[in-house]
């Protein structure tokens, strides 16, 4: 296992992160067609992890109602796995509740649910407290301000965000810095040879700030995980009951027949090469990998070991790669006398 700085703050987090997403769901929902593993499956699968060298766990207030995190904080001390060799990342931002302020990014629903986040996972703090995504209701100001106060509280190490837009992140971290408020360090946004968007605005952006990048669903929702084709459509994959995220499958189709000869040649499956052409990315920090058993995660773990060529690399990039866009191409033209 390799270790990355996290952003611009000195700590250093696995680069394969354990997502929590699949844990719990016995609340029904789309929870349930994520994963509904309990307290002991849970355990079993945290102590691979951590044996691998995973330090880096992520999870939400919201996945499961607040189950997954229940579970995640049960299986460290249940394992008794020492709290400070572990960097816990969670998330605010979703529906808590029925009442009226039990969603968004308020500072009211802020200090309430961190408290509630401490109490779940049961430990004294949270080292990477993140925002799930962009709340149009509340001034981003008093969002930053209200981190802010939660890390000045001890409650809370570093701040990061999810699902922003460039320009959201840019905002955010201009009036940080104005302020001398604290910083978003992370952000956690999709990502895959599949799904290449990031790379327009947002990957230019983290590089220049130097903001770290959290990769969820590296496999498309399991598309990429080896079960689909142009010839397979398994009946009971996730992808049946929570289509999700969206993918232009033909692409993706094609990308998953230019990634099976060279699986081959490895002798590793289809999600390993997926998994590995993103921790040859130099943008990526962490990629969050998720499982609903052991094998899925075995699977996974593996991916660390594939070492991809310029020339498999270069395959993959053409077959992948975006279509021009505007402003990108007219920066690349006018841009290429002066680099």
């Amino acid at each position: 296992m390799k270790y990355k700085f996290l952003g611009n703050t000195g700590i250093k987090v696995s680069e394969l992160c354990l997502g929590t997403m699949t844990f719990g769901g016995s609340k029904g929902g789309i929870w349930s067609a994520i994963g509904q593993l309990p307290q002991q499956e849970v355990n079993e699968i945290v102590k691979r992890s951590v044996d691998a060298g995973i330090n880096f766990i992520d999870t939400a207030n919201v996945y499961s109602e607040g189950l997954s995190e229940q579970l995640t904080g049960q299986a460290i001390k249940s394992l008794g796995l020492k709290r400070d060799d572990l960097v816990i990342a969670t998330k605010v931002r979703g529906k808590m509740g029925d009442g009226p302020n039990d969603t968004g990014l308020s500072r009211k629903h802020i200090m309430q649910q961190v408290d509630e986040s401490l109490k779940r996972l049961n430990i004294d703090y949270i080292d990477l407290y993140q925002i799930h995504g962009f709340d149009a209701a509340t001034p981003l100001e008093d969002t930053i301000r209200s981190l802010d106060d939660v890390v000045k509280s001890g409650k809370v190490r570093y701040i990061g965000c999810s699902n922003l837009a460039a320009w959201q992140l840019m905002k955010a971290l201009a009036f940080s810095t104005q302020h001398n408020l604290a910083k978003f360090v992370s952000l956690q946004a999709y990502y895959t040879i599949a799904g290449r968007d990031l790379e327009r605005e947002i990957i230019p952006l983290l590089n220049d700030q130097k903001v770290g990048l959290m990769v969820w669903s590296p496999l498309a929702g399991g598309l990429l995980s080896g079960k689909y084709s142009r010839t397979k459509n398994p009946e009971d994959a996730r992808r049946v009951n929570f289509d999700f995220p969206p993918v232009n499958k033909e692409k993706a189709f094609d990308i998953i027949e230019a990634m099976e000869p060279i699986g081959r040649s490895k002798n590793v499956s289809v999600a390993q090469i997926a998994l590995a052409w993103l921790l040859h990315q130099p943008a990526v920090t962490t990629v969050i990998i998720g499982a609903k058993n052991n094998h899925q995660l075995e699977d996974n773990l593996k991916a660390i070991d594939v070492v991809l060529s310029e020339e498999e690399l270069k395959q993959l990039d053409d077959i992948s790669k975006l279509a021009p866009e505007y402003p990108g191409w007219m920066l690349a033209r006018q841009g290429a006398d002066r680099k």
